[in-house]
C-alpha cells in the first residue's frame, strides 16, 4: 500500500508538469494567433488598443475548452512514456501495480478537469462568448472615442464631418483638425486648427470640441459672403449620433448555457432553432465525456514496443484529439441544419472512438506482448526509409548528369 501511494504522488508529479506546460503553451499560441487578427480589426475599426486584451480574455474560454483536453493527453502521455523508457513501467508491473491500478492518479486529474471544462463550456463561454460580440459591435457603431479615425474623414451624425491628422492621450488631445457642421436652416461652419480637446457637458447626449489656433468658415443663405474669422481658442457643442444598443444574450446558441439549451429545446416546437440547440447542447456534451476515454488513449500511444525511442504516439495522440474535435463541429452543423438526429450524429462518433481508443488499451494491457502502435511503427519505419533511398537517387542521378 506505501509503495502504491508513492507511485500515485510520483505520476501525479509527472503528469502536472506536461500538462500544466501544453496548456500555456496552447493558449499562448491561440491567443497570439488571434491577437494578431484582432488588432488589424481594431486598426481599422479606429479602436483603442486596450480593446483588444478585453477581446482576448473573452476568447481565453473558447481556447481553454479544446486546450485542456489535449493537456490532459499530453500531461498522461509523456508521464507514462517516460516511465516506459527508463524501465520504470516494467518495475512497477514487476511488483504488481496493474496498468489498471496506475490509471487511477491519471483518472483524478480526468475528473477533475472534465468537471472544469464542463464549467468552461456549459457556464464560462457562452458570458465571454456575449461580451466578445458585443465589444466587436461597440468597435463598429459605438463610442466616439472608437469611432475617429486618424486621417480619414468621420461622420458624426447626419451633418457633421470631423477628421483629424494625429490623435493623443488616447483620443482627447487632437492635432490638425478640420470640422464642417451644417444645420436644418442650412448654416454651414468649417473650422481648422492646429488643436482640438473633447471636453465633457452636463448634457450626456453633447460633448464639446474645444479648437485651438485656427480660422472659422460661417456661411447661411442670408449671408452676401461667408464670415472668416481667425481664433485662439474656439469651442462647437457636438450631439453625440444615436447608438444602437446591443442586442440580449441568446441570439446565438453558442451564447446559451447549457441549462438555457435545455430548457429551450424542450420548449420549441419541431424546426431549425431545436434542432440547432440540440445540436449545440449535445456537442459540448460529447467534447467532455470524451475526456474520460482519454487516459485509456495515452496510456495505449505513450507505450512504444520494445528497443524503440519513437514519438509516433505522440504525433497521434494530437491527430487523434483534433480529428475528433472536427468531427464533432461536422456532425454539429449536420444536426443544427436537420440533416441527421443530433442525438446521432454526435453519439454515434463518440462510441465507435471510444471503441477504437478501448481495444488500443485492451490489447496494451490485456493482451500478452500486444503493441497497439507496434504495426504504425513499421509503416513509418518503412516510409522513411523508402523516403531515404529515393533522396539517395536522386542525388546520384543529378551528381551523373553532366554539366552544360
Amino acid at each position: 500500500m506505501k509503495t502504491a501511494n508513492l507511485t500515485d504522488r510520483y505520476l501525479a508529479k509527472l503528469i502536472a508538469v506536461p500538462l500544466i506546460g501544453t496548456l500555456t503553451l496552447a493558449a499562448m499560441l491561440l491567443l497570439l494567433e488571434k491577437m494578431l487578427r484582432l488588432f488589424d480589426f481594431v486598426v481599422s475599426e479606429g479602436g483603442p488598443v486596450n480593446v483588444v486584451w478585453k477581446m482576448l480574455i473573452n476568447m481565453v474560454p473558447e481556447y481553454m475548452g479544446l486546450g485542456i483536453p489535449i493537456g490532459l493527453m499530453l500531461g498522461i502521455l509523456l508521464a507514462f512514456r517516460k516511465l516506459a523508457l527508463s524501465s520504470e513501467l516494467d518495475a512497477l508491473r514487476a511488483v504488481g501495480l496493474s496498468y489498471g491500478r496506475l490509471l487511477r492518479v491519471p483518472y483524478y486529474y480526468a475528473i477533475g478537469l472534465a468537471a472544469l471544462n464542463l464549467a468552461i463550456v456549459g457556464f464560462i463561454q457562452p458570458y465571454a462568448t456575449y461580451a466578445y460580440e458585443g465589444l466587436r459591435f461597440e468597435l463598429r457603431s459605438g463610442a466616439l472615442g472608437a469611432s475617429i479615425k486618424v486621417g480619414e474623414f468621420n461622420k458624426l451624425g447626419n451633418r457633421m464631418t470631423l477628421r483629424v491628422e494625429q490623435s493623443e492621450d488616447e483620443g482627447r488631445t487632437l492635432r490638425g483638425v478640420f470640422v464642417r457642421a451644417e444645420n436644418s436652416a442650412g448654416r454651414v461652419v468649417a473650422a481648422t486648427a492646429e488643436f482640438g480637446t473633447f471636453l465633457a457637458t452636463d448634457d450626456p447626449d453633447t460633448i464639446l470640441l474645444r479648437l485651438r489656433r485656427g480660422r472659422l468658415v460661417d456661411n447661411a443663405p442670408g449671408y452676401r459672403v461667408p464670415r472668416v474669422l481667425s481664433f485662439e481658442q474656439q469651442d462647437l457643442p457636438i450631439n453625440l449620433p444615436a447608438i444602437e444598443s446591443f442586442r440580449g444574450r441568446g441570439n446565438d446558441n453558442d451564447e446559451l448555457t447549457i441549462p438555457e439549451l435545455v430548457r429551450q429545446g424542450r420548449t420549441i416546437e419541431e424546426g431549425p432553432q431545436r434542432d440547432a440547440s440540440r445540436a449545440n447542447f449535445h456537442f459540448r456534451i460529447v467534447e467532455v465525456a470524451m475526456m474520460f476515454l482519454l487516459p485509456l488513449l495515452a496510456v495505449a500511444l505513450a507505450v512504444p514496443p520494445k528497443r524503440s525511442t519513437s514519438g509516433l504516439g505522440i504525433f497521434i495522440s494530437i491527430v487523434f484529439v483534433v480529428t475528433y474535435h472536427k468531427v464533432n463541429q461536422y456532425a454539429e452543423q449536420m444536426g443544427a441544419q436537420g440533416r441527421i438526429d443530433p442525438l446521432i450524429a454526435l453519439w454515434v462518433p463518440f462510441f465507435i472512438f471510444g471503441a477504437l481508443i478501448f481495444w488500443m488499451y485492451w490489447t496494451l494491457a490485456h493482451k500478452p506482448g500486444g503493441q497497439p502502435i507496434g504495426a504504425l511503427e513499421r509503416v513509418a519505419a518503412k516510409a522513411g526509409t523508402g523516403i531515404k533511398k529515393l533522396l539517395r537517387v536522386g542525388r546520384r542521378e543529378a551528381r551523373a548528369v553532366p554539366a552544360e
